[in-house]
C-alpha cells in the first residue's frame, strides 16, 4: 500500500533508478509488513535548477547525489519500525546503488486507510459501503 516516490538529480543510470526502488521496496518489505507484489513506485529526475537542498541542514553533509525518498502509507506503524524503515534504506542504498548515508533523505506521510483506491474505483481499505 505505500505509494513511494524518488526524487534525485537527472542523469543516474536506468541501473542506479532500478536499484533504488529495490533498496526502498526491500527495507519496507522487512521493516514496515508490506506484503510482496506491493510495490507503487515513481521515480523523479531533475536539472540543477529544479531540486534544491541545503548543504548541511542538521550538520548532515549533502551533494549533488542526494535522494529525496517520500513515502505515502498508512499511519498504522510504531516508531520503532519508522526507525527500522529508515535504517533499513540508508543501509540498503548504501550497498546499491552506492549512496552515501547523509544522502538518504527520507520523508514518511501517513494517511488513513479510506485515503487509498487502487483501482476500478474502490475503496479497498474503507469501511463497507451503506446504501
Amino acid at each position: 500500500m505505500p505509494l513511494t516516490r524518488i526524487s534525485l538529480r537527472a542523469g543516474k543510470s536506468p541501473d542506479y533508478r532500478a536499484a533504488l526502488i529495490r533498496g526502498v521496496y526491500r527495507a519496507m518489505r522487512e521493516t514496515f509488513a508490506v506484503p510482496e507484489d506491493d510495490l507503487f513506485a515513481i521515480v523523479h529526475e531533475h536539472d540543477a535548477a529544479g531540486f534544491a537542498y541545503g548543504r548541511t541542514y542538521l550538520g548532515i553533509p549533502r551533494d549533488d547525489d542526494l535522494v529525496l525518498i517520500q513515502i505515502t502509507a498508512n499511519a498504522t506503524r510504531t516508531t520503532g519500525q519508522k526507525r527500522a524503515l529508515y535504517r533499513a534504506i540508508a543501509g540498503n542504498l548504501a550497498d546499491d546503488p552506492g549512496v552515501r548515508p547523509g544522502n538518504v533523505f527520507i520523508n514518511l506521510v501517513e494517511v488513513v486507510p479510506e485515503n487509498w483506491s487502487f483501482g476500478e474505483g474502490a475503496m479497498q481499505y474503507g469501511p463497507p459501503e451503506t446504501t
